[in-house]
């Protein structure tokens, strides 16, 4: 395990490209993979699970090319047999810490006539998958695991799947691609009701290479689509990567950045939102599309923060910013509220309780809740030592806690950032050291 230690900054400033957008990187590598043919994928993420994600397409005879070293994708080729030449894996499949690639694999793996086995690290291992299982067994796929079919190691034996009409329990962008991948094989359409939307990087990218889709409201139609064509894509910067060096300067008394590149897809950046009702001083330039994503470049600079509240169906498009907004709210004036985030309970960690736990053992005014939080902002960072909890999000919100602190801050288990974003140390030290 590494300690890092992180002293307080007088001054946050500098210009960043943020990390590859990982929910971009796993679907641009697994859905490409889907169609036959080959396409090439440029700002790849560099994570470490994104690199599960390839090994496990590796391991059923996709082959991925990368133009950079092992540790630096950067720009990969994917050249695809199709999902129905995919190869009867020799090994278990693992998928490390990433919930994205078991659950994304699961839906594609249901579509393939053999029997294959997928797996990760403890974490992932004990993370819920029962509601991933449950439609994809309607659909007919044969899928056996722990704990009732709810947790990996799961056994999949795929093959010809039918179309269903599905309520979702919840808003999830993950169960949500799982059932399109599979209904793009399945023999007839396939009807998905959400409670609230979540991220759509999948519907836009599907829609790209060819899938039929259609929304209405809350409901997605998924018709078979067996011939998908595959597309390059350029991966924009990633949003929920960007909102730690958002709050570090908004909440910070002597900053002004620029993050250039950045994915701002309306189903991701509710961040941005949120902190201009708390009075962040945001803006956006050179706003652009690429690949059918919305890219900018975000300044941002010393705020005035206020307490807001937070919940219902900002909640799923928000997911992964939370621990970081939980600290800027530590550093506004009021008490934030942040309600119907019980889903956060079920990530790396359990991060109503990682979240309120350590920001907490560093002098703030944290309480956890049954379905979330409540932040007392007092703009008060004391210091200390906290713990990652082997939850890539909540090492680097201490670490920005650390630039706010009064005094420095020890993050126990810091290299756990290599998840999503393995600059993330050398980054703070540009901007907040220089």
């Amino acid at each position: 395990m590494v300690n890092k230690i992180v002293m307080p900054s007088n001054k946050i400033e500098g210009t960043l490209y943020p990390p590859a957008d990982k929910s971009i990187s796993h679907r641009a590598a697994i859905l490409n993979s889907l169609a036959e043919g080959q396409a090439v994928i440029t700002n790849f993420s560099a994570g470490a699970d994104c690199i599960a994600t390839i090994h496990c397409l590796e391991s059923m005879g996709v082959i991925v090319e990368s133009s950079s070293s092992k540790e630096e994708t950067d720009q990969i080729k994917i050249i695809s047999p199709g999902i129905k030449h995919f190869e009867e894996p020799s090994n278990v499949l693992n998928a490390e810490n990433s919930g994205t690639t078991m659950r994304f694999l699961l839906g594609a793996l249901s579509v393939t006539p053999f029997l294959s086995v997928i797996t990760g690290d403890y974490s992932l291992r004990n993370r819920p998958m029962g509601r991933i299982v449950e439609p994809l067994t309607l659909m007919g796929s044969n899928i056996v695991g722990r704990i009732n079919n709810t947790r990996a190691p799961l056994a999949i034996r795929g093959g010809s799947l039918v179309g269903i009409e599905y309520e979702m329990p919840i808003a999830s962008a993950q169960l949500k691609s799982a059932l399109m991948i599979a209904s793009l094989f399945a023999s007839e359409k396939t009807t998905i009701h959400q409670p609230a939307k979540s991220r759509d990087h999948t519907e836009r990218m599907l829609s790209a290479m060819g899938g039929r889709l259609s929304e209405t409201d809350n409901t997605i139609e998924v018709m078979p689509s067996p011939e998908l064509v595959p597309i390059n894509i350029n991966v924009p910067g990633d949003i929920s990567s960007a909102s730690f060096w958002i709050v570090a300067a908004v909440a910070h008394p002597n900053a002004k950045i620029r993050l250039n590149n950045v994915g701002i897809n309306p189903s991701r950046s509710a961040i941005i939102d949120i902190l201009k009702t708390m009075g962040g001083n945001i803006s956006l330039e050179n706003n652009r599309t690429e690949g059918g994503e919305p890219v900018a470049d975000i300044l941002v600079e010393s705020s005035d923060l206020t307490a807001t509240e937070v919940g219902g169906d900002l909640i799923p498009i928000i997911q992964d910013e939370v621990p970081i907004l939980a600290l800027a709210a530590c550093m506004a004036k009021g008490t934030t509220t942040i309600k119907n985030a019980e889903d956060l309970r079920n990530k790396e960690s359990d991060r109503l309780n990682t979240t309120a736990l350590e920001l907490s053992s560093l002098g703030a005014k944290v309480t956890e809740n049954i379905d979330g939080l409540s932040i007392h902002g007092t703009g008060y960072i004391h210091g200390g030592s906290a713990k990652a909890h082997n939850d890539h999000r909540i090492a680097m919100t201490l670490g920005i806690a650390g630039l706010l602190s009064k005094n420095m801050v020890t993050v126990n288990g810091s290299e756990v950032v290599d998840i999503s974003y393995p600059d993330f140390w050398r980054d703070l030290e540009f901007i907040a050291y220089q």
